[in-house]
């Protein structure tokens, strides 16, 4: 069978920072690699034009200027043209400035008569956004009309399954999304050195945090947490905004004043941005992840991800639904969730969200033995095997095949 043509639009893609954009990369990349012709359309914020991928090529386009009304024919046109099998939308409300223009998407192409190919949505977040909480009841309904317009819906964890479950969609997948940083760090690497560079003593233990900082992500938890952990430093990998939501800079202020009240400024350090190469020499110089996600640990959070599959002993809040999901169309009428669970003291620490006093003796007990963090190191590792690139690129074409033969 003739893979299908592909068409991914995504409000961000590299060089923007954000886990869909780089997502979307990943995937396209893993398609390519399959024999799947892919392109992008996406934001003009993009400034390349052409992305080589190691086995394969796809192009993108980033022509969107905004992502409001405007960009329904921007959309169309493209479609016309390259006539895709599959339209594939990456949705996550932010990236699209929280405009309703794309949740209506699939039913403007059909009016249009611009389409015969299937859309399909990935929902890589369903939480109700910081910025407008009152609009959540608007933000929930525009929400619910693009999932049941597409043709199929993707969830990427067993929570977002279950809402989408609940707003009676017409096909339901779970796929879930692997770490968009590899784990090779850059030549000649030294834990040792790359500690000092840092300014972490011998004895001090290195803790981390990845990813932007936002409400949702428990950031004041885990500078309270900080505050009672003793010699310990503090390691702010990567970018702390992004390009997609326009609360982070204002949370990452009261962040910031909230280690300056506390006296911890010289014990957190920024890295800011990097490439992947150095975020790993960053995880790998790192004792123990700290991830007090407030809404508990998820299968969505890309840094989640990342931090597994470099095999850190991580501590991470517990999750709202502990990997057991209804039975559905994806999982062939089986109630259990074909995702591995996360396991206190086997693959990871758990604690309560917004308990900064535990989530400081969770740091104690690991900080102080070096057996139990390799435990949950390799348990971390283990886990990740799971969420490669390739196999979820796999499901990917598996999925556009079947949705294919049923339309």
């Amino acid at each position: 069978m003739r893979e299908p043509r592909v068409l991914f639009i995504t409000g961000e893609f590299p060089p923007m920072q954000g886990g869909v954009g780089d997502c979307t990369n990943e995937i396209a990349k893993g398609l390519a690699a399959l024999g799947a012709e892919a392109r992008v359309l996406t934001s003009t914020r993009v400034s390349s034009t052409m992305q080589w991928s190691v086995t394969g090529e796809f192009a993108i386009l980033p022509i969107i200027r905004e992502w409001g009304w405007s960009s329904l024919s921007a959309v169309t046109r493209v479609v016309r043209e390259f006539a895709p099998g599959v339209v594939h939308i990456q949705y996550q409300t932010g990236a699209f400035r929280m405009h309703p223009a794309i949740d209506l998407l699939p039913h403007y192409l059909r009016r249009q008569k611009a389409i015969s190919a299937c859309v399909a949505t990935t929902f890589h977040d369903l939480r109700v956004p910081y910025l407008l909480p009152k609009a959540g009841p608007i933000r929930e309904w525009v929400t619910r009309v693009l999932a049941r317009s597409s043709d199929v819906a993707i969830a990427t964890n067993d929570e977002d399954y279950l809402k989408l479950e609940t707003w009676n969609v017409k096909r339901l997948s779970l796929i879930p999304i692997g770490s968009n940083i590899t784990t090779t760090p850059p030549p000649n690497y030294q834990t040792n050195q790359w500690r000092a560079r840092f300014g972490v003593a011998e004895k001090e233990t290195l803790l981390c945090y990845f990813g932007f900082l936002n409400e949702s992500k428990g950031g004041e938890t885990l500078v309270r947490a900080l505050a009672q952990v003793p010699n310990a430093k503090l390691l702010m990998i990567g970018g702390q905004v992004g390009a997609s939501d326009a609360t982070n800079a204002a949370y990452l202020e009261k962040v910031r004043g909230l280690i300056s009240k506390l006296g911890l400024i010289e014990r957190v350090i920024w890295t800011d941005y990097t490439p992947p190469e150095i975020v790993t020499a960053n995880f790998l110089a790192s004792d123990i992840c700290v991830l007090p996600y407030r809404d508990g640990a998820s299968y969505r959070r890309g840094t989640l991800m990342a931090a597994l599959a470099h095999g850190l002993a991580v501590v991470t809040t517990t999750p709202r639904f502990p990997g057991v999901i209804h039975p559905g169309t994806a999982h062939q009428g089986r109630g259990e969730s074909p995702l591995p669970q996360l396991c206190d003291g086997e693959n990871c620490l758990l604690v309560p969200p917004d308990d900064p006093t535990v989530l400081a003796l969770a740091i104690l007990r690991a900080a102080a033995s070096p057996e139990l963090r390799a435990k949950i190191g390799a348990g971390a590792r283990k886990i990740a095997q799971r969420f490669t690139w390739d196999k979820i690129a796999q499901q990917h074409l598996e999925l556009y095949q079947r949705v294919a033969n049923r339309k």
